[in-house]
């Protein structure tokens, strides 16, 4: 049902843009180069319509698919959870009608539809890969023990990226706290693990895999961004272990149970060993790139170049895994597709939906009046701001495309990129931490924190609503936290 749904939807947006474009395909890279004709001619004639600003009432289905995504599964459940595939769908589709039709702008929807494939089938892969491998830790779930355990997901969110530590340790991480799990004990999770912990690498979060793509050496995330990710990270663990250690909590003795649990045996367990290889398949992929690789193909359209090899890769590795995982750690995982059902239902309807707010919010970034308003600070507030309500990559592309513009940088050439990264490292230090701390701010600022929100609930875990998760968990939490990094590394600079 799910891939009926997804494929109409986008197989009919792609036939009219095709139509409307006179369909745009794959360029040979030394056409490429030494120019491509009549077809480049054409492209360069519809970019005019791109200057077309979206009207601001245009961001009114983004804002009401957010408002529908906070209330519906608190007021009207039965509602939402039957109607949000078609709710999303609907709203997506009416802001890309508008696009179409009235502003004649048929780059942005393209853009977005490349950009949800790309999203979406990096956290199909790794959402299959790791629900085959089973980790049981037979300990006693002891607030240090859960401070080590989310300290190494910190850790391992910079090799496989936050999606994959996350899918790999949040069945675990309920597990060892089974009888006294809490709704903190999942929302200190998608603070540490599923956000923060991935700022050390290109590979932890999507937003520093942009900069890499765009020149910003491999290694100048783990220089630069290591003393704010120790702080963050330390920080919020000593906010956790506080919380946990006054977690009394047995529900084995509230449900009266007669034998108490055997002891813990202290061991490590492991199954479904094999779909480590799949999970390396799934990271791997993601530098099968043509702005990595000059020999991977790509579709070129509208002055970028959308890799197809690495997302059939990631898709067939998701087939691969389902077939062939463990069953055993498969049942032992109560491994359904709902979460992965969920997430690309909503996000498809977020990324067509967010469009308009994303270009406003760009123009404005990149206006005089903009320009003028760039430092450290704010960059660090705006970047994360936004990117705590709309997708973190994007915000991070337009907040670096802006900074390097007010100092007559451009962002398309490698050379510049690499000379901004050195020159103004705070700039970059700020967007960087902005999109990936801020990214926690909300269920829907980073793409695995609806996924483990919604494991966590198809276990039985009764997780704070969007405002309640804001309100009770982001404000008197993380923003804190986040205010620290900027006093400590940002504040008037």
């Amino acid at each position: 049902m799910i891939i009926r749904v997804l494929s109409v939807f986008i197989v009919t947006l792609s036939v009219t843009f095709c139509y409307a474009e006179e369909c745009p395909v794959s360029i040979p890279r030394d056409q490429h180069e030494s120019g491509v004709g009549e077809h480049t001619k054409k492209e360069h004639s519809h970019s005019d319509h791109n200057s077309i600003a979206p009207a601001p009432w245009s961001v009114i289905p983004f804002a009401l698919l957010l408002i529908m995504i906070a209330t519906g599964p608190l007021f009207y459940p039965h509602f939402w959870h039957k109607s949000y595939p078609v709710i999303s769908i609907v709203l997506g589709l009416i802001v890309s009608t508008y696009y179409l039709f009235w502003l004649h702008n048929y780059h942005s929807p393209i853009h977005s539809i490349a950009e949800y494939i790309q999203f979406i089938a990096l956290l199909t892969g790794l959402f299959v890969a790791s629900g085959g491998i089973l980790i049981n830790v037979d300990k006693e779930a002891k607030p240090l023990t859960n401070v080590i355990l989310l300290a190494i997901g910190a850790v391992i969110a910079n090799m496989i990226g936050t999606t994959g530590a996350s899918m790999l340790l949040i069945r675990p991480f309920i597990r060892l706290n089974n009888n006294r799990i809490k709704p903190y004990h999942i929302v200190f999770f998608i603070f540490i693990v599923s956000n923060v912990g991935g700022c050390l690498t290109p590979i932890g979060d999507p937003p520093l895999f942009l900069g890499f793509l765009k020149g910003i050496p491999f290694e100048w995330t783990l220089l630069n961004n290591l003393l704010p990710w120790g702080l963050a990270v330390t920080i919020l663990l000593v906010y956790f272990y506080f919380f946990d250690v006054r977690n009394k909590t047995d529900y084995a003795k509230m449900r009266g149970d007669e034998e108490p649990p055997p002891a813990p045996t202290g061991k490590i367990q492991l199954k479904g060993k094999g779909n480590f290889l799949w999970l390396a398949v799934v990271v791997g992929a993601v530098f099968i790139d043509p702005n990595v690789f000059d020999w991977v193909p790509g579709i070129k359209y509208h002055g970028s170049e959308f890799s197809y090899i690495r997302e059939i890769i990631m898709f067939l590795t998701a087939i691969g895994a389902a077939r062939f995982s463990d069953l055993q750690a498969i049942q032992g995982n109560n491994f359904s597709f709902e979460p992965i059902r969920e997430v690309a239902f909503l996000f498809i309807g977020i990324f067509f939906t967010m469009m308009p707010a994303l270009e406003l919010v760009s123009g404005f970034a990149q206006s005089p009046e903009g320009v003028a308003l760039i430092n450290a600070s704010s960059l660090y507030w705006g970047t994360g701001l936004l990117s705590g309500f709309l997708d973190n990559a994007p915000t991070y592309v337009n907040f670096l495309t802006a900074s390097m513009a007010s100092v007559g940088s451009d962002i398309n050439q490698i050379e510049q990129v690499r000379a901004f990264a050195n020159e103004k490292l705070l700039y970059l230090m700020a967007i960087s931490l902005g999109a990936v701390f801020f990214g926690a701010f909300t269920y829907i600022g980073n793409g695995p924190n609806f996924m483990v929100k919604s494991i966590a609930e198809q276990v039985g875990i009764k997780m704070p609503s969007f405002f309640s998760y804001i309100m009770k968990y982001a404000i008197p939490v993380l923003l804190p936290v986040l205010f620290i990094v900027w006093l400590i590394f940002f504040m008037g600079r």
